[in-house]
């Protein structure tokens, strides 16, 4: 979910990298509200539009795979300790590791552009069925079921501020031609920031050139030095400070290709009232005799990948023919966390990342905490009250988990009670149970809004920032939640320009009302 330009090896932000069908955009899951015939499902992937939307690349194979499970309580709040979060990362590889009871559903298109759509492990069948691309379908299943799908080209459904997204964490590509093989010339050594750094030349916004970093408006990396020697967050005359996000959509007027299937719960699973979580996630496959995307090997060595490990377990002769390219999952799991390195896409089994996202998140905490304190908010990262961002990395967990402790483990609060309507008691989620495993955990008692699942309208950048806000802290009254750095009134309430939530509040195409939802492509 919420991971373009993603993993490395087919991320276009590189002056040397072109635009892949490998590279996975979103992954959407949510209840339907259409429960004529019982509980359904919708499942989204959306991908890059290559060689055009409603065409699709021949090479490719796409991968959807379903594991449903019921609803556990998650971490108590005795297993607040490094300990406790080794052990959950344990139970995760118990559960995930070996064979999966997980379905799956693979999709591709042959030259004439009919989609081979296969459903396999589902509790009724395995079967497999042709349908036509760009056209709604009904696929009758062998055990009497109906199953929506659409496969074919629409408009990009994530709607963000990607520039000001890199512009937070400094990051050289988007606004500077570097190529793939200039590794250490992507996220440079200054400070994560929600604030513009004063003196930061290389990435604040510049008033003569508006839309650098916009729509492929890229100078030459300058010779150096790559770095900042500030100490403080620029003020303008009125003390002011800057926000590095615009609230532009980067994604208006762009299309993708997707996967969209409405699927019986009955279809899914033989226990559709134990098991109201749908586990789901995302995969491309590239096949190797095309020889594409050569950066990836077609055949991985596991200390190097340890996806080539796993796969050993469950690849059949026709996965053996493909190689494994992207994953996706929950949002900004990879673009953020993972930092799209191509031996980083485990899907649900990227609990072999476990002590790399705590080190990643500390060093995101020592960049976007001090900027929420700065606001007048309070942080859930220990940053020592810096008053200004820190450049700062972890070789070790132990010295990461002090910082980053309450971040992984407070429960993000939601802003009101629409988002469970039959009123359950259903435990608010925390970051850790969010990321590990790499799923969109689909829940259905509720609307499947994220961090439930994820609909079409969440704006999950902003949520995703949320994590760092002390979800225990109050303002005008009410606790902070996942959609307060959405809501307008408190920029406005604060020193900064523009007066603008962090991302674009709704998409540059309305959503459809009925299936496929996502809107028509330009």
């Amino acid at each position: 979910m919420a991971d373009h330009n993603d993993p490395n090896s087919v991320n276009s932000i590189f002056s040397d990298i072109d635009i892949s069908a490998a590279d996975l955009y979103d992954l959407f899951g949510f209840p339907s509200s259409n429960t004529d015939g019982g509980e359904k499902v919708v499942i989204a992937l959306t991908f890059a539009s290559i060689p055009s939307a409603g065409v699709f690349d021949t090479d490719m194979l796409y991968r959807i795979q379903i594991s449903p499970d019921p609803r556990v309580s998650g971490l108590g709040e005795d297993e607040h300790t490094l300990k406790g979060l080794l052990r959950y990362f344990d139970a995760i590889k118990e559960r995930f590791l070996g064979p999966s009871k997980a379905s799956e559903i693979r999709v591709t298109v042959d030259q004439s552009q009919l989609a081979t759509v296969k459903f396999i492990d589902f509790p009724g069948a395995s079967f497999s069925t042709v349908i036509d691309t760009n056209t709604v379908t009904t696929i009758d299943t062998p055990d009497g079921h109906a199953i929506k799908a659409y496969i074919g080209g629409r408009d990009d459904a994530f709607f963000n501020d990607l520039t000001g997204f890199f512009r937070s964490i400094n990051y050289a590509p988007q606004f500077y031609r570097v190529p793939h093989t200039m590794a250490g010339s992507r996220e440079l050594e200054i400070p994560k920031t929600l604030l513009e750094l004063e003196g930061n030349h290389l990435f604040n916004f510049d008033p003569n050139d508006p839309e650098w970093g916009y729509h492929d408006n890229k100078r030459e990396l300058p010779p150096g030095p790559l770095t900042w020697s500030g100490d403080k967050f620029f003020k303008d005359a009125n003390g002011n400070f800057r926000f590095v996000y615009s609230g532009r959509d980067c994604q208006a007027g762009i299309n993708v290709n997707a996967i969209i299937l409405e699927i019986p719960l009955a279809f899914i699973t033989a226990s559709p009232q134990h098991d109201r979580i749908v586990n789901a996630w995302g995969e491309s496959w590239v096949l190797k005799a095309a020889e594409k995307i050569e950066t990836i090997p077609d055949h991985p060595f596991w200390l190097e990948h340890p996806i080539a490990l796993i796969g050993q377990l469950k690849l059949d002769d026709e996965l053996k023919r493909y190689k494994l390219i992207d994953t996706d999952g929950q949002p900004f799991a990879d673009a953020a966390l993972s930092e799209r390195e191509d031996n980083r896409q485990l899907g649900a089994n990227n609990f072999w990342l476990g002590p790399h996202f705590i080190k990643r998140l500390a060093h995101l905490g020592w960049g976007f905490g001090p900027s929420i304190s700065a606001l007048g908010l309070k942080t859930s990262f220990d940053h020592d009250n810096s008053p200004v961002s820190v450049h700062k990395t972890y070789s070790l967990v132990t010295t990461a988990f002090p910082r980053v402790k309450k971040t992984l483990f407070q429960r993000l609060n939601m802003p009101d009670d629409s988002w469970n309507p039959k009123g359950l008691n259903i435990p608010l989620r925390r970051p850790v149970e969010i990321f590990i495993p790499n799923v969109a955990a689909i829940d259905m008692d509720t609307t499947g809004t994220w961090p439930f699942g994820r609909r079409l309208e969440d704006q999950v950048a902003t949520r995703f920032l949320s994590m760092f806000l002390d979800m225990e802290a109050e303002l005008n009254g009410k606790k902070y939640h996942i959609e307060l750095l959405n809501d307008p009134s408190l920029w406005n309430s604060v020193p900064i320009v523009p007066k603008t939530v962090p991302n674009p509040m709704k998409n540059d195409k309305e959503f459809l009302s009925d299936f496929p939802y996502l809107a028509d492509p330009w």
